[in-house]
């Protein structure tokens, strides 16, 4: 539990999801403030963790490797140039519950090596790491993270953390050319993500498609004036398409070429709503004014969103037992494809249509208030 005498070299290992490194942003700025001298780099596996990082005043260095595409050759060259940094303390923030995660950091070899225990550990994880702090699932990501800086001996110094997302003015002047070019300045804009992860079984805790679409046929016959925007990559494009087929009027989807772009007009919408992705951390990184999730079975409170205000859908069918379907020891979602579907589908359009509604109405009621209230 003592501080390392000397560090000069930190490494950030942040290898799982992209919203899971945004939520790793507060503890990079912590460790800014606790080593202003230091070199900090943070090791990510996706090109959209990268992009999160872009433009953080608190890093030196930002490496990206795909280990599930590259061939095994390339990623033990890739280790070997991060092990020649001679790195004096490697964190493995939370979720990075798999072994493979600890494997990484072992391979790079920082003097010290922190980590969470997860219930998939044993003997052999004292190996791969020198310092290991339970994981707590009943606080956010965040402060698990910043629990490590304990095992340095040293407490956080920020009064609060937020998730830290610097957009560029370019990024920002990319959301206002879109918002003009499409006549939408005056109209409020309801953000969706209808995706969810692709890695192990994470896509089957999508909203039924056809769900979304009776809730945007309410949402354009009783708030007429709202422009939905369709949020996603490329795996979301089929179920775009699919929506646009079946509404013609009132959607509209954004061609966004990063993710940081996407992010700069989530950030112009008045609601957004989403399940557990990293249009919900970005949604709450932008501070969209109403932001409403759908609760999936992988909604446990280490991953909410980063902010007081914001509207948690309940799903009848998870019942409070998201740990009995999820946890993060590298395991899927508990459950055959039906029965995550059926999860699912127990979310009506009307438990999302009327949460919604009452934001926005409560909006449209403020806005005339304050105008009343203005000379």
């Amino acid at each position: 539990m003592n501080p390392v005498p000397s560090i000069r070299r930190i490494l950030v290992i942040a290898l799982s999801g992209i919203g899971d490194t945004l939520i790793a942003t507060p503890l990079i700025h912590e460790l800014r403030l606790q080593f202003p001298e230091a070199e900090i780099d943070a090791l990510v596996l996706w090109p959209g963790s990268r992009q999160i990082l872009e433009g953080n005043p608190h890093l030196n260095a930002v490496h990206q490797h795909d280990f599930l595409r590259r061939s095994k050759r390339a990623t033990l060259g890739f280790l070997a140039s991060l092990r020649r940094r001679k790195y004096d303390l490697s964190l493995n923030v939370h979720t990075l519950g798999r072994r493979e995660y600890r494997y990484v950091a072992r391979a790079i070899g920082a003097r010290r090596r922190l980590s969470h225990s997860y219930e998939n550990q044993g003997w052999f994880d004292r190996w791969l790491v020198t310092d290991q702090i339970p994981q707590d699932y009943s606080v956010h990501s965040v402060v698990n993270n910043n629990r490590l800086l304990g095992v340095l001996g040293i407490e956080p110094q920020l009064p609060s953390h937020s998730y830290e997302l610097h957009l560029s003015a370019d990024e920002e002047a990319f959301a206002a050319q879109f918002i003009e070019a499409e006549s939408l300045e005056g109209q409020r804009l309801l953000g969706v993500h209808v995706g969810s992860g692709g890695t192990k079984n994470l896509a089957l805790r999508r909203w039924p498609l056809d769900h979304y679409q009776e809730l945007f046929r309410e949402v354009h016959r009783r708030a007429p004036g709202l422009r939905i925007l369709l949020f996603g990559g490329p795996e979301e494009q089929a179920v775009h398409e699919q929506l646009v087929r079946a509404i013609p009027h009132g959607l509209s989807l954004p061609r966004t070429p990063t993710l940081r772009k996407a992010a700069a007009l989530v950030k112009r919408c008045d609601a957004f709503i989403s399940v557990d992705t990293v249009f919900m951390h970005l949604a709450a990184a932008v501070r969209v004014p109403r932001q409403l999730v759908i609760e999936t079975p992988t909604v446990n409170p280490p991953i909410l969103p980063l902010r007081d205000d914001w509207t948690l859908i309940p799903n009848p069918g998870v019942g409070g037992r998201n740990l009995d379907y999820y946890r993060y020891d590298g395991r899927p979602i508990a459950g055959s494809r039906d029965q995550i579907e059926a999860l699912m589908r127990s979310v009506t359009v009307s438990m999302v249509l009327e949460p919604l509604m009452k934001s926005l109405e409560s909006d449209t009621k403020a806005a005339s208030t304050a105008s009343r209230r203005a000379p």
